[in-house]
This record gives structure tokens, C-alpha cells and sequence, in this order.
């Protein structure tokens, strides 16, 4: 037990590591071509400078939400694939990310955002996200019993329709507001408002401080539903609040940054490849990945094609669908050596 302790604190300090570095190269690489030397002067010189402006008032946002949203995103992939004992589960399977896409649509059709003020569009991601969650948990209760495959298959359907309801939105909508909606869909970390910011960082951090509570009951539903109950676990609770913090992080992410996909799918395979599948390490050392996996793709989103910007969603795509495939073919490799 004592070696595997001292084995799991190696791989949280080399993970955090690895954020910092991530955080740092991303702080000082930009399109602006902020030289090392001049970023430090314009750091100890403090306000006033156009470089301290482009630091601190562009890129580190874009790295605290980095971090909080790769975080949440990794963090409720690893409760969702625990819980449904299925490594193709993802935040977005269970429509999520479709229910908060057509809040923002809606949204940005109606023009409400131009009328009231630009933080209505994340809070009717939200608030989507929060009605697709409501409907897809009482859809799936049989008896006051949660379903986990009815839950996954509801969620599948749900986020069908939304989508097909957002094609139509599309299909009629104005070609004014079209980009609005293409560009907010495929994700990015563009946020101006601190509040929004600070909230992410907040639900995504409670997230994580909550879900170690339930670290020992996750590895008991690996087992299967019947052999966490022999354990002594309260399955019927344990997966209502399970299913809450995961769509709570899940909703607040997507809300605010648009549908970033392939990070809580791939973090949490590529994780294990590393450290186990034991919840009291996989946890953290997903969350700390998934913040620096984040933070890396847009720092390339926007620096790959400078000075344009491309949507953080397409680099998550490209990098996270390779990262996946080759931890596949690694695993298949090492079940055909055994």
C-alpha cells in the first residue's frame, strides 16, 4: 500500500508538472510575438503596458477556463464510464451538449443576447443543459429505480433530436447569425466575463472535491451493480449523485465554452494506460490532463494559423480521435502479448 501511495504522489507531481509547463508555454506563445525578456519586464512593470494587457487580460483567462473546463470535462468523463462500467460513455452521450447547443441557439435567434446582454447566452446553455438532464433522469426512473442503460440510450435519442432540432434552426435562421451559431457549437475559450470565469473554475473544483467521496463506491461499480451492493454500496443513491455532479460540471462547461468534444473520452483512457483504473488516483490525475490537454489544444487553436483563430472543438477532435485510437491499438497489442 505504501509503494503504491508513493507511486500514485510521483504521477500527480509529474501531472501538475506538466500543467505548469503547458501553462507557461501557453502564457508566453501568442500571435502578438511577446518576447520572453519583454513578457517578464512588462510583468514586474505591472499595469499600463499593452504586454501586460495581452497576459493577463487575453491569454491567462483563456488558460484558468482551459483549466477548469479540461478538468470537468476529463473529471465527469471518468464518473460516467465508472458508472456505466462502458469506456465509449462521454459528457455529451447523454445529450448535455445538445440540450445546452439548442439553448444558445434559441438564444441567439430570438436575438436575446443583443437585447438583455451577452451573458444570456451562457446562462440558456444552461439552462438547456439542465432541462435535457431533468428529462433523460426521469425518463429512465422505472419504480424510483435508475436505469443506467435506459439513462444512456434516453440520452442518445435526446441529444439526436436536438441536434436535428438545431440543423433545422440553422436551415431558416438568418446568415447574419449563422456564424454566431456555427462558431459557438464547435467551442471555444474566448470568455471576457471574470464572473463567468471564476464560476467555472469554482463548480469545476467542487466537482472534484465531491466526487472523492464517492472514489471507493466507483471502484465498487466496476465490479457490476450487484457486487457494489454486496460491498455495502447504496447503488440507487450513489448513482443519482453520481449522475448530478457529472451533468453539473458537464452543464457549467458547455454553457459557457461551447461543445468541446473528445476530452472526457480520451483523458480518462489515456490516463489508465498510466496509472490504473483505481478512482482514488484516476480522479485527479484525469482533471490535472485534462487541464493541460485543454490549455495545449488552444494555445494551438490560436496560434496554428496566427493571426486567425480556429474553434478549440476541431483541435480537441483531431488530437483527442489520435490519442484514442492509438491507446486502442496499444491495448489490443497488449491483450495479443498475454
Amino acid at each position: 500500500m505504501k509503494t503504491k501511495l508513493i507511486r500514485w504522489i510521483i504521477w500527480v507531481i509529474i501531472f501538475m508538472g506538466l500543467l505548469l509547463i503547458i501553462s507557461i508555454f501557453s502564457l508566453f506563445i501568442g500571435s502578438s510575438g511577446i518576447s520572453l525578456k519583454t513578457a517578464v519586464s512588462s510583468i514586474i512593470g505591472g499595469k499600463g503596458t499593452t504586454e501586460y494587457s495581452i497576459l493577463f487580460d487575453i491569454r491567462l483567462p483563456r488558460i484558468i477556463l482551459g483549466f477548469a473546463i479540461g478538468g470537468a470535462l476529463s473529471l465527469a468523463g471518468v464518473i460516467l464510464q465508472g458508472m456505466f462500467r462502458n469506456p465509449l460513455v462521454e459528457p455529451y452521450t447523454l445529450g448535455i451538449s445538445g440540450g445546452a447547443a439548442l439553448g444558445v441557439c434559441l438564444n441567439i435567434v430570438f436575438r436575446l443576447h443583443r437585447a438583455i446582454g451577452i451573458l444570456t447566452l451562457p446562462l440558456f446553455g444552461f439552462l438547456g443543459a439542465i432541462l435535457v438532464i431533468l428529462l433523460v433522469y426521469f425518463l429512465s426512473l422505472r419504480k424510483s429505480i435508475l436505469k443506467i442503460q435506459g439513462l444512456l440510450l434516453t440520452g442518445v435519442m435526446i441529444s439526436f433530436i436536438s441536434s436535428s432540432l438545431i440543423m433545422l434552426i440553422m436551415a431558416v435562421t438568418r446568415t447574419e447569425d449563422l456564424h454566431g451559431i456555427v462558431f459557438w457549437i464547435m467551442g471555444s475559450l474566448e470568455e471576457p466575463s471574470w464572473v463567468l470565469i471564476k464560476l467555472t473554475l469554482l463548480v469545476s473544483i467542487f466537482g472534484l472535491a465531491v466526487s472523492y467521496l464517492f472514489c471507493h463506491d466507483l471502484n465498487a461499480f466496476s465490479l457490476g451493480e450487484e457486487e457494489a451492493l454486496h460491498l455495502g454500496v447504496n447503488t440507487e443513491r450513489t448513482k443519482r449523485l453520481l449522475f448530478i455532479i457529472a451533468s453539473l460540471v458537464t452543464g457549467c462547461s458547455v454553457s459557457v465554452a461551447g461543445i468541446i468534444g473528445f476530452v472526457g473520452l480520451v483523458v480518462p483512457h489515456f490516463v489508465r494506460m498510466f496509472v490504473g483504473g483505481d478512482h482514488r488516483i484516476l480522479l485527479i490525475s484525469s482533471f490535472l490532463c485534462g487541464s493541460g490537454f485543454l490549455i495545449f489544444c488552444d494555445t494551438l487553436a490560436r496560434t496554428i494559423i496566427s493571426p486567425l483563430e480556429l474553434p478549440v472543438g476541431v483541435i480537441t477532435g483531431i488530437l483527442g480521435g489520435g490519442l484514442f485510437v492509438y491507446a486502442l491499438t496499444k491495448k489490443q497489442v497488449v491483450l495479443g502479448r498475454k
